[in-house]
């Protein structure tokens, strides 16, 4: 994110410094948006099989060759081919094959409850660093203009040159990284994939037959189809495709259909108001100086950075969806009254735009945490890919919409959409995915309770999750105190199975009877809850008995009186 600040900063003056024209300058970055779009889309559906590490590794040596490319070469269409088939980033943020890959390692590494914890500190790295890629990247250029002579066109080249060198430096770190990295496949999946019967085998025989045959006639239909070469091409591209997508089960995909139209949304209004159109839209209105605006604007990036690093225990208190919504909605609400303050009332606008920064990075981490928590594992990378496509693709139409309306002196109903189109995003979030079950397709240890039964357990939605988190302590303390022998401070009795087994047999019907009536005379009296203490066996807790004045057991084994 560092490297990808260095650029993001300079890419379009680098341009006018080239004189190229607007127009070019436009489709520049159009083309390089789609071309880190198809990119990214690629590479994360093939990253489970061929290796995220591998995939990774690519795509820092496409970073390296793009930021070489852009520092020798001033050909616009040499340039155009290394910011379409490489990797550069024309906003600052990571569009391309990093962040779904980085993204999915991180949900597989971590457990659902520190999950949000850990995405939001890397959201808060990734936005650091592209703060202090900015920062270096305009020290560097005055320190070489004014200090070294060097003309604009030299000191930019100079900056691709620290991006080649950056993507060298994340190349050496993707090498650190360790197998645990990858997508495993458990024990059960990989024995669910084997025969199970003579009917299953031979099926997999069968088609495994008519893959020879198939291999064997491809000879004979090469040289028919060679004529269609390019249409070939293109047919086979779409199919691969859309079979990869098709490995998206069915249950995921009824999911993910439905947050993937509400993140469309909510990508379209961040395309309209972007913060680059927002800096212009204030610099036009109230007309600040412009190293004001620039402090503004780095207050803001600051501030979302700090937000972010809360969203993570805030989703632990009140949900990831809960978080994402009452996060959001202030930021969307502040875009929307965002054109109201007079062009006299800077400090109005300046409140407005940090709440909208300082809020609207806070749902990130828990997006990422909801999307891992409704999908298989095995799924994650494609889905993240897919869902960075969509959001990406959204987005490209916004500035498109606010050009029309600026041109036509209408820049204001930019705001006025956007927001209302970001709260209707906020509201059908939370009407959609409040009652989502999470982790249904992952097994996850119970934090803080000790099953005796050495198993693990499916967790179920996030009330069932936040309830079992705050009674966690609670059972603890007991089953320690329980193990370690110590007296609980409650009234207790206990009772053996084993033992009232052997009562039973060694007595008749006449002696239960004398039993019953000498039992009615030790039943305790509790006025608190009593702890039935039971084998390891039977359960993996104690049960607890309701409060009440008077209890009674109703078995033929009552609670005695212990001795004293």
């Amino acid at each position: 994110m560092f490297a990808y600040g260095t650029n993001s900063l300079i890419l379009a003056i680098f341009f006018s410094a080239l004189e190229f024209s607007d127009h070019q300058i436009g489709l520049f970055m159009t083309l390089t948006l789609l071309g880190d779009v198809f990119l990214g889309t690629l590479l994360t559906l093939v990253a489970d099989r061929v290796g995220r590490r591998r995939v990774l590794l690519a795509g820092s040596s496409l970073m390296v060759l793009s930021g070489v490319a852009f520092a020798v070469f001033e050909n616009f269409w040499i340039l155009l081919a290394a910011a379409v088939v490489g990797v550069v980033s024309i906003t600052g943020g990571d569009f391309g094959p990093f962040r779904s890959i980085e993204e999915s390692i991180l949900s597989q590494l971590t457990t659902p409850t520190t999950r949000s914890d850990v995405l939001a500190w890397y959201v808060t790295t990734s936005t650091l660093g592209s703060s202090l890629g900015s920062e270096a990247s305009g020290r560097i250029l005055h320190y070489l203009e004014e200090s070294k002579g060097w003309t604009s066109v030299d000191a930019y080249h100079a900056l691709f040159w620290v991006y080649s060198v950056m993507g060298i430096v994340n190349a050496l770190l993707v090498l650190l990284l360790t197998s645990d990295c990858e997508m495993e496949v458990r024990k059960e999946e990989a024995y669910a994939r084997l025969p199970q019967n003579e009917d299953e085998e031979t099926r997999t025989v069968e088609a495994a037959t008519a893959h020879v045959d198939h291999h064997n006639n491809h000879d004979h239909h090469r040289n028919r189809n060679r004529h269609h070469g390019r249409r070939s091409w293109a047919s086979r591209s779409t199919s691969w495709i859309t079979s990869r997508l098709a490995q998206i089960s069915p249950q995921t995909r009824s999911v993910m259909y439905k947050l993937w139209f509400l993140l469309s949304i909510d990508s379209i209004a961040d395309g309209m108001v972007p913060y680059s159109l927002t800096n212009y839209y204030m610099d036009v209105k109230f007309q600040p100086a412009k190293s004001t605006l620039g402090d503004v604007q780095s207050a803001a990036y600051m501030l979302g950075a700090i937000s972010a690093v809360f969203a993570g225990p805030l989703a632990r208190k009140i949900g990831l969806v809960n978080t994402m919504v009452f996060t959001h909605a202030p930021s969307s609400a502040a875009v929307l009254f965002f054109p109201l303050p007079p062009p006299t009332a800077f400090w109005a606008v300046v409140l407005l735009l940090m709440v909208r920064a300082g809020l609207n990075m806070m749902d990130q981490a828990p997006r990422t945490a909801l999307i891992a928590a409704v999908v298989r594992p095995d799924e994650r990378t494609a889905v993240m890919g897919i869902t960075s496509t969509l959001r990406t693709l959204a987005s490209m139409a916004g500035p498109s919409i606010t050009g029309l309306l600026a041109a036509g002196d209408r820049f204001w109903v930019a705001f006025v959409v956007a927001g209302a189109c970001r709260l209707a995003y906020d509201f059908g979030l939370w009407a959609v995915f409040v009652d989502v079950r999470l982790h249904q397709h992952e097994e996850v240890k119970a934090d803080g309770i000790h099953h005796r039964s050495g198993g693990r357990r499916r967790q179920g939605d996030e009330e069932e999750v936040l309830e079992m988190a705050r009674l966690s302590p609670r059972l603890s303390s007991e089953e320690d105190g329980e193990e370690g022998g110590e007296a609980s401070p409650r009234p207790s009795a206990a009772f053996s199975s084993s033992s009232a087994a052997a009562a039973d047999d060694s007595s008749d019907g006449s002696d239960d009877d004398d039993d019953d009536d000498d039992n009615d005379d030790d039943v305790v009296e509790l006025d608190s809850p009593a702890t039935i203490s039971v084998p390891r066996s039977t359960t993996a807790g104690s049960l607890q008995v309701p409060r009440s004045d008077s209890v009674r057991s109703r078995s033929p084994h009552r609670v005695r009186a212990p001795d004293v």
